[in-house]
């Protein structure tokens, strides 16, 4: 399956960046934010293919909270099949990938099944109303994850829970937890930076 999507070849030496917007984003939602943080970094950012009442997403859902779980299965299989072919491409460079919201559950759901795609994830507002299998696969990796306190879209107890998850999976996880709501607020950006700029281990 392709993809709507934005596209920035990499700079020498510099990693390509994977972006996932939020429910209603599209594209271009992050592609600033990645030229601010990382300029001369790749970047590619796809559009969710799914309509909800003409907002973007990446898969459905039925309610808030409650995903079409078959629907999620497919179109994690479909962004797996994208992001492959993206490693593909640039095979030498780090693949750095970040999503926001519903942009961040595909994301993870795609870490669930396929971690070794990614160098580096980060996840900005995840909400994972399901326990995932274990994923061995996951020990070692870089991972971020953002939430907020007062979160009315994902509640912090479910933000904890996947923390702890990926705790459990040994990934290398780091976690910061904001006073705020669903927002982005400043904090987590600078984090979020440093996360997605940080210098490989020799």
């Amino acid at each position: 399956m392709s993809y709507h999507s934005f596209r920035a070849a990499a700079g020498a030496d510099q990693p390509v960046v994977l972006a996932l917007h939020g429910t209603g984003g599209d594209e271009f939602q992050f592609v600033e934010l990645i030229r601010q943080m990382m300029p001369g970094a790749g970047i590619v950012a796809p559009r969710g293919d799914v309509s909800e009442y003409g907002a973007n997403r990446f898969f459905r859902r039925t309610g808030e909270g409650v995903y079409d779980m078959a629907d999620l299965a497919h179109r994690t299989d479909a962004l797996l099949a994208f992001v492959t072919e993206v490693r593909a491409e640039a095979p030498s460079r780090p693949l750095l990938a970040f999503g926001y919201s519903n942009g961040a559950n595909i994301l993870a759901a795609m870490l669930f099944r396929q971690p070794g795609l990614f160098d580096r994830a980060a996840l900005l507002h995840p909400l994972i109303p399901w326990r995932p299998a274990p994923q061995p696969g996951l020990q070692g990796l870089p991972i971020l994850v953002t939430a907020g306190r007062s979160d009315p879209i994902c509640p912090l107890p479910q933000s904890l829970a996947l923390i702890d998850w990926f705790k459990a999976q040994d990934a290398a996880v780091e976690s910061l937890i904001e006073p705020g709501g669903h927002e982005i607020r400043p904090p987590e950006l600078a984090a979020l930076r440093r996360f997605l700029t940080v210098a490989p281990a020799a």
